[in-house]
C-alpha cells in the first residue's frame, strides 16, 4: 500500500513516471460462477513509486485527469494488457475456452477522437482476437454530447471489441447508458453485493438487474465477492459470472491462469 499524500504534492512526478516505466498493471480474474472456472481478468492500474511504494488508482488517476495524462498511460495500460491477455491465450488457455480482458476507460479516454486507433494498435500489436477485449466504461463517462459519444463507440464495436458498463446502479444514469449505448454487460456494483444478506431493497435491485440482464441478453459479473456465502447469493440469484476477493486478489498476469 502506498503512504499517505501529507506534505507532497500528488503531481509530483506523474510526468516522467510513464517514461521512467514506474506504471504496472495488476489482474483479478473473473470467473463461471457455473463451474468456477476463470473465463477472464480485469487489468488494474497501479503506480509503483520510487519513495512511497505501490499507489493504488484512487491516489493518482484524478491528478493524471488534471495533467493531460490519462490518454497517454490508458494507452499504454491498454497495450500492456491486450499482450498479457495474448500470452494466456496462446501458452495456457484451451482452444475453447479463450480468456478475456477487461480494461478500465476513463471519461476523457472515451471523449478522444483517437480512442479506436489506440484500441486497433493494442490489438493489431498483441494479435489478441478482438471479441476478447472488454472495454470497461463507468456512469461518469458523460452523456452530454451522447450523439458523438454513441459514434465513438460504435467505431468500437465495429473493431470486434465488448463495451462493459462498470459499477451499475451507482449513478443516476444506469438505464440511460443502456438505451443509449451499445452494452455488451454489465458489472453489478460491489455495495449492493455487500448488502445482500441484510438488505431487502439491495436483494430487489440485485434480482432486478440480473433479469435485466436476461432479458437483454447481455452478461451481468458481481463485483466484489468477498465470502462463499456471496457467491453462492448470486449464483441462487441467477448471476453467472463473478470477480472479488474470494476468488483471488489483483496479481501478476501469471497468477490468472495459476
Amino acid at each position: 500500500m502506498g503512504q499517505p499524500w501529507t506534505h507532497w504534492d500528488p503531481h509530483a512526478g506523474l510526468d516522467e513516471a510513464l517514461e521512467r516505466d514506474e506504471f504496472r498493471l495488476v489482474y483479478q480474474p473473473v470467473v463461471s460462477l457455473a463451474d468456477g472456472s476463470v473465463v477472464g481478468a480485469e487489468a488494474l492500474l497501479r503506480w509503483v513509486h520510487p519513495q512511497r511504494g505501490t499507489l493504488l488508482p484512487a491516489s493518482f488517476l484524478p491528478f493524471l485527469e488534471d495533467a493531460g495524462l490519462i490518454v497517454p498511460v490508458g494507452a499504454w495500460a491498454l497495450r500492456a494488457a491486450c499482450r498479457a491477455a495474448a500470452r494466456w491465450n496462446a501458452d495456457v488457455a484451451p482452444p475453447d475456452a479463450p480468456l478475456s480482458i477487461g480494461v478500465n476507460v476513463s471519461g476523457h479516454q472515451a471523449s478522444d477522437p483517437r480512442m479506436a486507433e489506440h484500441v486497433a494498435r493494442a490489438l493489431d500489436e498483441s494479435g489478441l482476437d478482438a471479441a476478447l477485449l472488454h472495454l470497461e466504461l463507468t456512469e461518469t463517462v458523460p452523456l452530454e454530447h451522447s450523439d458523438g459519444m454513441a459514434n465513438r463507440l460504435a467505431q468500437l464495436r465495429k473493431l470486434g471489441i465488448r463495451l462493459v458498463l462498470d459499477d451499475f446502479g451507482t449513478g443516476w444514469c444506469s438505464l440511460g447508458y443502456l438505451t443509449r449505448f451499445p452494452v455488451d454487460a454489465i458489472k453489478l456494483d460491489r455495495s449492493f453485493v455487500a448488502a445482500l444478506a441484510h438488505d431487502a431493497r439491495a436483494a430487489a435491485i440485485v434480482d432486478a438487474v440480473i433479469e435485466l440482464g436476461r432479458r437483454l441478453e447481455i452478461d451481468v459479473v458481481a463485483e466484489g465477492v468477498e465470502t462463499g456465502g456471496q457467491r453462492d447469493d448470486v449464483t441462487a440469484r441467477g448471476c453467472s459470472l463473478a470477480q472479488g476477493y474470494f476468488f483471488g486478489p489483483p496479481g501478476p498476469a501469471a497468477a490468472v491462469c495459476a
